[in-house]
């Protein structure tokens, strides 16, 4: 979760994160479907979530350090509420 403080905002030169949190899954419903953890990044707006994904060093360089190693990936992107 060291992204969280890692990722700087291009602008600013701050960390642009809102909240970041994850886990071993633990469930006892067994709806996992293979899964065994689970990551939530909020961000404040759309435009910060966009350079996360497309510009930002320190995420695309986690994600090409867990390639190999991560096996499947899920991702969900949502806005609280809105259904």
């Amino acid at each position: 979760m060291a992204l969280r403080t890692r990722c700087i905002h291009p602008q600013t030169q701050k960390p642009y994160i809102k909240t970041s949190a994850g886990g071993r899954d633990n469930s006892p419903e067994g709806q996992q479907g293979g899964f065994s953890h689970g990551f939530v990044v909020e961000f404040d707006n759309e435009e910060d979530r966009k350079y996360y994904l497309e510009k930002d060093p320190a995420h695309l360089g986690f994600v090409k350090s867990i390639e190999g190693i991560v096996e499947s990936a899920r991702i969900v992107d949502f806005e609280p509420g809105v259904f």
